[in-house]
């Protein structure tokens, strides 16, 4: 090795040692030993002279010095840096000018245009057809998170790689073409097999998921529990109006068919046995008409809250009665409020089965009397009229 190489090599090693910020994980010393050492491989398969030799290990050694300035434009901090450094140590305008042609021609997008840019590219890119490419790609993708230049996760990362072996990376040189083209084609099918099984098992992991959503979680179920539980308490309360509004219709038509052709009979004195039984028969009538209209009156309720009930979870606000007079501002924060808090939720819903239930109840005990005394009341009417009919005998 050459003053200068020994020099170059001792000048990188301290500026990486003393400059280059930890997040480098990948263009470090140890990336540069190993593009070093594959430029040698490439170097001794073929003929060039001592001069270009040198100018591609001494470029080797330079091409990511620039890292320890900044990772964006990289290489012209590099040619920087690689220009300052060989005039302190005088060498040739031609080594200079070589070198930093050399250090540009490693930019990714750059296509080699000469036998030594495609030495130095394929031996930037030596790691390809290595045993540990896996270590250092993700060595490559912490150190594009850390400086803010690319984001991936493992499986972004892969799909970049694969598509960069396959449509963006080629070897130029014979030697790299012979002897890493095939271990990078091996690696390149490691990935293409991990691609398919993170692909087979991202999809197992879908399948187990939609298979966890068909069953019924505990949330589930106790959505469908409230659900049910509520749509069977409407249900009641229909049946329950049903109930009083045809008991409600038909001492209506009683009535009705009393007032039109019973009572005016009465003013005959020969009917006058008559007047006890129908009397009977017309208080039942009312009486079953007057619990009808209970059990399906309304409750008239404030229609207020405040928020200090909001904050103690004290109101139904799924209740109507509880907020019909509130400004919609105070209402549309109270549902907030609501929506913020799945106890409160849970809260509320529970009262509103509760306080359904009661009104069921409520209803349902109205109905019990009312067909009890409807009952009575024809029993006894028709009990009545034998008795007067007979007493007139």
């Amino acid at each position: 090795m050459s003053s200068l190489l020994e020099k170059t090599e001792h000048f990188v090693s301290e500026l990486f040692d003393k400059e280059l910020p930890n997040s480098c994980m990948y263009h470090n010393y140890d990336h540069t030993k190993r593009v070093f050492k594959s430029t040698k491989e490439i170097i001794d398969s073929i003929n060039i002279s001592d001069e270009d030799e040198e100018v591609l290990l001494l470029t080797a050694l330079l091409h990511d010095t620039g890292y320890s300035k900044s990772s964006i434009n990289h290489e012209e901090h590099s040619v920087e840096i690689a220009k300052d450094f060989l005039i302190a140590q005088n060498a040739s305008k031609d080594i200079i000018n070589k070198v930093s042609k050399q250090i540009m021609a490693t930019k990714m997008e750059h296509k080699p245009t000469d036998l030594m840019e495609e030495i130095i590219r394929d031996a930037d890119a030596s790691h390809f057809a290595k045993d540990y490419y896996g270590e250092t790609s993700e060595l490559l993708r912490r150190e594009f998170k850390l400086n803010n230049i690319k984001d991936l996760d493992s499986s972004e990362w892969l799909k970049a790689n694969i598509d960069l072996f396959q449509n963006k990376h080629h070897y130029y040189t014979d030697y790299a073409k012979d002897n890493w083209g095939p271990k990078k084609e091996e690696n390149l099918t490691k990935m293409l097999e991990e691609q398919t099984r993170l692909k087979k098992e991202k999809k197992k992991q879908k399948e187990k998921l939609k298979k966890l959503y068909r069953e019924e979680s505990p949330e589930k179920g106790i959505q469908t529990l409230f659900r049910v539980t509520l749509r069977n308490h409407l249900k009641l309360s229909d049946i329950a109006d049903t109930k009083a509004n045809i008991l409600l219709s038909v001492n209506a038509i009683i009535i009705s068919l009393a007032l039109s052709n019973l009572i005016p009979k009465l003013d005959n004195p020969s009917n006058q046995y008559l007047i006890y039984p129908t009397l009977i028969f017309l208080m039942f009538s009312i009486a079953s008409i007057v619990l009808s209209v209970l059990a399906t009156r309304p409750n008239v309720t404030s229609g207020e809250f405040t928020r200090k009930e909001i904050e103690e979870k004290k109101v139904n606000l799924l209740f109507f009665g509880n907020f019909h007079k509130m400004p919609l501002a105070e209402y549309k924060w109270a549902m907030s409020e609501l929506m913020n808090d799945k106890d409160y939720i849970y809260d509320t819903m529970i009262k509103d089965l509760y306080f359904l239930g009661k009104v069921l109840h409520k209803k349902y005990k109205i109905l019990r009397i009312t067909y009890t005394v409807f009952m009575i009341g024809i029993v006894s009417s028709v009990i009545s009229f034998i008795i007067a009919f007979n007493t007139l005998q």
